[in-house]
């Protein structure tokens, strides 16, 4: 087992990451930006070290730096949480030249699931559903002759995409040509990759993904699946586990990831991510790293996801077989933003005047506030998530609504009103949920009074 661990990540993630090695014994080195100097994950950790100024490319995407840190400090492992160098196999390769254990899958696996278009290639071969389209880049002409094949309207995606960059959807063919410059365009300043493929648009579906855990050994077991369907603008605000599926639709979501990382060759946490319509579900991609949403797989499961990825990347068998893996309840996770809902959710960075935390039994808040905290305004606008579990999905949404109502944090406007009128919402309540659920009701989510 690895003895210390440096984190290169910051926020609520990396304040997870190290709550996790206290409980595992492990020390632990933060890095931080100077704009990042009073974080909370700073204050927490063994040690710490600035690897320069406040943009991410001149601290938590500066691999060399980081690399400096975690050679100076001692550090047998990195962490990299989400996001940032998460998914970057140049860095894994890195620390591997280094004798630095990085706490992800190995660098080719990054780097073939990395490209979403390969990846569609490696799912097939794996018997896994795919939506109907190209497998892999293509150019403009070869593009259309895809988008003419499956029938409009299509999506334009970045092989290299994620998290909605790099995405253009098309629904007339006299549409397509400035779409496909705009997403190779968004894809080359996003990811330094400009190739693009085209798959079919299937609109409003479900958006259900399953957490995977893989070690050395070939041992491959699902904790089950998540429910992203409540997205703004791609980007994921409540999640919920388990999904509301039918048991054999989802048992085949079940299998089917299991298979794909079996196939892939995968090594530590993962998530495989489906779109779901008319009780038929087809791959999107895979995420080669631990995900935002993954508290609500550990409040149903007991696992603790963090700990295990330790474990494997240490060597390790996963602790626990797929037999043994019980699902009680249901979870629900809100994102808490700091941003202006009423102005086109616009950032908001700033000091926390008064942060109150909600507690209670099942109730979990992930962050790295706190009263008289600076938001810096360089970096992505989530603080915290707010996370609970109850007996069955009524019994967890009520809980949200009790646990959003007591959450104080003032100072900074956030989407906290927005979030509670999304728990209050009939249609969310019925489950009737799809990717097109917050397109269908903002304006009438929007409708509230800020407290």
């Amino acid at each position: 087992m690895v003895q210390k661990i440096l984190i290169a990540n910051r926020g609520e993630i990396a304040v997870r990451i190290i709550r996790t090695c206290r409980q595992m014994g492990i020390e632990t080195v933060a890095v931080y930006s100077k704009a990042d100097a009073d974080s909370l994950h700073v204050q927490l950790a063994d040690e710490a070290v600035c690897i320069g100024d406040a943009p991410a490319s001149a601290s938590y995407l500066h691999m060399e730096n980081i690399l400096s840190a975690a050679i100076s400090k001692g550090a047998e492992a990195i962490h990299p949480g989400y996001g940032f160098l998460s998914e970057n196999a140049k860095f894994a390769e890195l620390c591997d030249s280094c004798g630095i254990t990085f706490i992800a899958p190995p660098a080719e696996v990054i780097e073939k699931m990395g490209d979403k278009a390969r990846a569609k290639t490696i799912m097939k071969a794996a018997g896994v559903p795919l939506v109907p389209g190209g497998l892999g880049a293509v150019g403009i002409e070869e593009g259309k002759n895809v988008a003419k094949e499956v029938g409009l309207p299509v999506l334009i995606k970045a092989s290299a995409g994620g998290g909605g960059r790099g995405m253009r959807v098309v629904k007339r063919m006299s549409d397509f040509d400035k779409a496909f410059r705009a997403a190779k365009q968004e894809a080359r300043a996003a990811f330094g990759d400009d190739a693009v493929y085209i798959e079919k648009l299937i609109e409003n579906p479900k958006h259900v993904e399953v957490q995977i855990l893989a070690d050395k050994y070939e041992n491959v077991i699902h904790l089950g699946e998540r429910d992203c369907s409540i997205q703004r603008r791609n980007q994921k605000i409540i999640e919920e586990a388990p999904s509301t599926l039918p048991d054999n639709l989802r048992k085949k979501m079940h299998e089917a990831a299991v298979r794909a990382a079996r196939h892939a060759g995968y090594e530590n946490a993962g998530t495989i991510e489906f779109i779901v319509k008319d009780d038929e579900f087809h791959f999107i991609e895979m995420n080669t790293r631990i995900q935002v949403e993954h508290p609500v797989s550990e409040m149903v499961t007991g696992i603790d996801i963090v700990k295990e990825q330790i474990r494997i990347a240490s060597g390790e068998k996963i602790g626990i077989s797929q037999e043994d893996v019980e699902f009680r309840g249901h979870a629900i996770e809100a994102r808490l933003n700091a941003e202006d809902p009423k102005h086109d959710f616009r950032p908001a960075p700033g000091k926390i005047e008064l942060f109150h935390l909600p507690q209670g039994l099942g109730v979990r808040f992930d962050s790295g506030i706190y009263t008289d905290y600076e938001i810096p305004p360089h970096y992505d606008s989530m603080i915290g998530k707010l996370v609970v579990h109850g007996a069955d999905r009524m019994d967890a949404i009520r809980k949200m609504r009790a646990a959003l109502d007591e959450l104080v944090i003032e100072g900074v406007p956030t989407n906290r009103m927005f979030l509670l009128m999304i728990m209050l919402q009939e249609d969310f309540e019925k489950n009737n949920v799809d990717t097109g659920f917050l397109p269908r009701h903002l304006k009438g989510l929007l409708k509230y009074e800020t407290r």
